[in-house]
């Protein structure tokens, strides 16, 4: 689903449609399978439900798991689809994923459940 992109960054295709409740989200199993595959160190009973820290256009943000979406399909809040002019949704797009430690820093600089700073890749 996502492969090397940059030292901070991996790189995926995801379906991109809006949600309502305001929380970017992505199917649970495959979240789970992500969470497990890309940021557990591999060391002891680890969580697999911590948020993903996605990039798409120029916004960062956590992204949770939720059995309501589709596999393959990253469901995000409306002002993140005018941000990265994502028009007629659902839209395949490529997004990115914040490398583990790289999704640390993103997550410490403000609460999980809003929008993270802008940044570069």
């Amino acid at each position: 689903m996502f492969e090397q992109f940059s030292r901070g960054y991996y790189l995926g295709r995801l379906y991109v449609e809006p949600r309502q409740d305001g929380a970017a989200a992505m199917c649970r199993d495959q979240h789970e399978r992500v969470n497990q595959q890309l940021y557990a160190s591999g060391e002891g009973v680890e969580r697999t439900d911590l948020p993903l820290v996605m990039k798409l256009g120029p916004r960062h943000f956590p992204v949770h798991g939720d059995d309501r979406v589709p596999a393959d399909t990253l469901a995000v809040p409306d002002e993140v689809l005018e941000s990265a002019n994502v028009r007629n949704p659902p839209s395949l797009r490529e997004v990115f994923l914040a490398k583990a430690d790289h999704a640390a820093q993103l997550l410490s600089v403000t609460d999980t459940s809003s929008a993270l700073p802008d940044s570069a890749v």
